[in-house]
């Protein structure tokens, strides 16, 4: 019992602060590297590397037809679109400012499980909502904003993914996949880096060597792959299954604050008094929504 509290712990510490260091690390490579073949060489990496740790640990690779393709679908929904599509949307919203907008994903997750489970909205889960629309508003109606068709086109794109990312969670709580953690991360990994990389030679995106990656991006690519994707990734599929969809959402308490001090210290990036106090409301929102009481 202890060595599982303690795995849930540790794995909780993952999501909140590898994943709040990650808009970092991504905003960083997608500055020389195409979006969809940066995502696509992390993922497939990353796969490789799990699946090789799972054969270590002598778990067998082999899995059922539906586990196969639950695996397929969660990986497209969390990695192909829910990850892909947000690193495009950094080349035009800083890295803070992004982890904000993903920072409403409980309101969607509480949508989704209240649409599928068909259970009125609590007077928390109301004040919540109300809150996070609020904030959402305040965030996105900044005029340095709207005067940017790029910039719009980008939060609109990260909300999408945010949806994406959300219902993902919804759908693994219940999906069959496989009952070992990195063979399930694994064949997300795979199969979303081969998707991503058909989707980038579609779009004709320029292929990189690594040989020509600068020394800030190789760092931010390694760890990208080994703490974003191997433990932090792992550690997400570990959690939906051990415990509710709704706490492990509550990742967005944390991963904001990280992204913004770090989008802040390191790459100089400005926040308005607005953006601050579309935050303080959007996150006292998700309180509302992660603190009501079960039923």
């Amino acid at each position: 019992m202890k060595k599982t509290k303690g795995l849930i712990i540790a794995s909780f510490f993952a999501i909140y602060l590898i994943w709040g260091s990650t808009y970092l690390f991504n905003k960083v490579a997608v500055t020389e590297l195409s979006p969809l073949f940066l995502a696509s060489v992390r993922f497939l990496t990353a796969g490789i590397l799990i699946m090789s740790i799972a054969k270590l640990l002598k778990a067998s690779l082999v899995v059922t037809k539906k586990e196969l393709i639950n695996s397929i679908i969660a990986g497209f929904l969390f990695l192909v679109y829910g990850n892909g599509v947000f690193v495009w949307a950094l080349k035009y919203v800083d890295s803070g400012f992004a982890a904000l907008l993903a920072s409403t994903q409980p309101l969607f997750v509480l949508f989704l499980m209240r649409l599928i489970d068909r259970k009125p909205l609590q007077k928390k889960s109301i004040i919540g909502v109300s809150l996070g629309i609020l904030g959402m508003y305040l965030l996105v109606s900044q005029q340095e904003i709207t005067t940017s068709k790029e910039s719009l086109l980008g939060i609109f794109m990260i909300f999408t993914c945010v949806f994406s990312w959300s219902y993902g969670s919804v759908f693994v709580s219940k999906a069959a996949l496989p009952k070992n953690f990195f063979v399930s991360t694994g064949y997300q990994m795979l199969s979303a880096g081969a998707i991503l990389a058909i989707a980038s030679l579609s779009f004709n995106e320029v292929w990189l060597s690594p040989l020509e990656w600068s020394f800030n991006v190789r760092v931010c690519m390694f760890l990208l792959i080994v703490l974003g994707g191997i433990i932090a990734f792992t550690a997400f599929n570990y959690l939906l299954k051990v415990v509710s969809t709704e706490k492990v959402s509550t990742s967005a308490y944390v991963n904001p604050v990280v992204a913004l001090f770090l989008g802040w210290y390191v790459l100089d990036e400005k926040l308005t008094t607005q953006s601050i106090v579309a935050s303080i409301i959007i996150l006292t929102g998700v309180y509302f929504i992660t603190s009501r009481k079960r039923r």
